[in-house]
């Protein structure tokens, strides 16, 4: 099944759009678990246990992993291989190159790390999703209108924006979704005008600072089917700062907190 069939699925399971960042930072972890054979694996897996019920989808950031060597990219195997099936997985990398690298990337990410979608760096065009597409049901989630504030500088020129959106909507809902972050409130409406069917992942809340009913309001494709995943990676798995024991109790308050807090906003 391919990411986008696991999406319509889960939402309808666990009736959330919440998307738990797993960006796990082994000096964020809480010392409880310092003394595990692999204190990432280790949290990370409390982490899934405690919220698996009440999400939608797991990203977890290559950065964090690849930062680890050889031990971290062993731990992100090991992390996507103990996230239930009927979840969907999304790598975080956002990788974007010419043709022959970019099927590099995509193999890696789709048929050994066996996640269901990739974040990609659309600037090099057609090169890059082309390249994913030719593994079979590769789901790709471009960067149309990132949430940091240096976004500025290139994303929020609306002629580029809007010619990546176009591209997206282009290459059909199936295949491909788009990242917009909850940050950027005024441009939200014209992003879902340019992409109205296709799946936003939506960084930027909480830790960021996005506005929540805003996003809600304004990402939505419509109240039944909103067609979004809004993500929190370091509000949820960091709930508590990870001084305490519970740390997994306290990310599984914040993810169904968050959960609710976007179904009633949905209804509104």
């Amino acid at each position: 099944m391919n990411f986008y069939n696991k999406y319509l699925d889960i939402v309808k399971k666990n009736n959330s759009y919440v998307c738990v960042g797993l960006d796990t930072d082994i000096k964020k972890i809480p010392q409880c678990l310092k003394s595990a054979d692999n204190p990432m694996l280790e949290f990370n897996k409390q982490i899934i246990d405690a919220t698996k019920d009440y999400v939608a989808a797991y990203k977890p950031n290559f950065a964090f992993y690849i930062s680890e060597g050889i031990t971290g990219i062993k731990t992100l195997k090991e992390t996507i291989a103990y996230i239930p099936s009927h979840i969907p997985v999304i790598i975080d990398i956002k990788a974007g190159d010419i043709g022959n690298t970019m099927e590099q990337y995509a193999k890696s990410m789709f048929c050994d790390f066996k996640c269901d979608a990739i974040t990609i760096n659309p600037l090099m065009g057609a090169d890059v999703f082309d390249a994913c597409f030719k593994i079979k049901d590769a789901y790709v989630f471009a960067l149309a209108l990132t949430s940091n504030p240096s976004a500025k500088d290139f994303f929020k020129h609306h002629e580029l924006s809007d010619k990546i959106a176009t591209t997206i909507n282009s290459y059909g809902v199936i295949k491909t979704g788009a990242v917009v972050g909850a940050t950027q409130t005024q441009d939200l409406t014209n992003m879902r005008n340019l992409m109205p069917e296709t799946i936003f992942l939506i960084p930027g809340v909480g830790a960021q600072g996005g506005d929540l009913e805003k996003v809600v309001q304004l990402a939505k494709h419509n109240t039944q089917n909103p067609n979004f995943l809004i993500n929190s990676s370091r509000g949820i798995i960091y709930a508590n700062n990870c001084q305490t024991e519970e740390f997994a109790q306290k990310a599984q308050e914040a993810c169904l907190n968050l959960k609710n807090q976007i179904n009633k906003l949905l209804l509104t």
